[in-house]
């Protein structure tokens, strides 16, 4: 049987096939509906053995790589930055078709990074999490419009909190009918959105509540449901990380390096990976610093880097500590280790 490689590009209607040997040669090209089924029939039609068929990241790309594994092909899903890269480097004029006969090309050399697929369920624990990340987002850009509404005729709302934020904005509009129209408005809009928040953060409690893993990883200073989940459905197993420290580097919050001869410099963090979850640990490591009253040892080492350097440092380091900690507690199934007392 002849060695074949695929390449597909996926929009969200169509997607481009290209098929090649192991010699580099194009042995079919097509156009089919990015539907799992579609591109099946559309590999099969091609006799040969497929060693791999590539997929670069994006929205439509995990969906199509369990259809695909399902039918028994060989997928692999290519990172979206090694893909672009490779594609500008042999196509100058870039469309579908060149797209991919390039990721033809590229999963037949073998020089690509392959992007783990997240289960299911893990995808469904991030939509969750997304999902409140929306609304928490649109709440306070709805509370900053209705600011910036009043600023002009001098009506400042000025530090109130979230619940005293809708009796501050109505008060200030009292006895003007147009400015209560619209301030009314976008304000039972909020009501609303607290609403549609406050359900999903229920959910979310209950699944944490429901969830060993995340108790545990609840039990460090800090650490809160969302952390705890963020983490769960971004690492989604534990066991593809040979070691521990090498999730910091994957969640982007290891320093870059630029080495050439005798140079040698150290930047800020990479930021490459999940944005969210990097935040949310940053997000713990601040409040163990600087709320939690609670002493341990990761604490304890936290401090020192900010008394030898400054704080966000040290809230970066004590975020990178963590993503290893709860990557060692879950792949070993240990409890948090608070260290020696204070």
């Amino acid at each position: 049987m002849t060695a074949l490689y695929a390449g597909l590009d996926v929009s969200l209607e169509l997607t481009s096939v290209c098929v090649v040997d192991e010699e580099g040669r194009i042995i079919r090209e097509a156009k089919v509906a990015s539907e799992p089924d579609a591109i099946k029939r559309e590999l099969r039609s091609t006799l040969g053995d497929y060693l791999r068929v590539g997929v670069e990241a994006g929205p439509l790309s995990q969906w199509l790589c369990f259809g695909l594994k399902d039918a028994g092909l060989p997928v692999v899903c290519i990172e979206a930055r090694h893909a672009k890269a490779a594609m500008g480097a042999m196509n100058r004029n870039k469309n579908d078709r060149n797209d991919a006969r390039s990721l033809a090309q590229l999963v037949r050399s073998g020089w690509f990074k392959a992007v783990h697929v997240k289960s299911r369920p893990s995808q469904e624990l991030r939509t969750l999490l997304t999902a409140r990340e929306f609304y928490v987002n649109k709440l306070r850009d709805h509370e900053n419009e209705i600011r910036g509404l009043l600023r002009p005729f001098g009506l400042k709302v000025g530090k109130v909190g979230a619940r005293d934020f809708e009796a501050r904005a109505r008060e200030l509009v009292a006895g003007n009918p147009l400015l209560e129209l619209c301030t009314h408005t976008l304000l039972a809009e909020r009501e609303a959105m607290k609403k549609a928040l406050a359900d999903l953060h229920r959910a979310l409690l209950r699944l944490t509540e429901n969830d060993e893993l995340c108790r545990r990883f609840m039990t460090i200073p800090g650490v809160g449901p969302v952390t705890a989940l963020a983490f769960k459905a971004t690492i989604d197993d534990p066991a593809r990380f040979r070691r521990s420290n090498d999730v910091g580097a994957h969640l982007g919050l290891t320093p870059r390096q630029y080495q050439s001869g005798e140079t040698d410099v150290r930047g800020r963090i990479s930021r490459s990976g999940d944005a969210f979850t990097r935040a949310a640990l940053f997000t713990a490591a601040h409040v163990m610093l600087t709320r939690s009253r609670q002493w341990t040892a990761i604490r304890a080492w936290g401090v020192r880097i900010a008394q030898r350097s400054n704080l966000k440092k040290a809230k970066i380091a004590v975020a990178r500590k963590l993503a290893v900690i709860m990557h060692r507690m879950w792949r070993d199934e240990t409890p948090f280790r608070w260290g020696a007392a204070a």
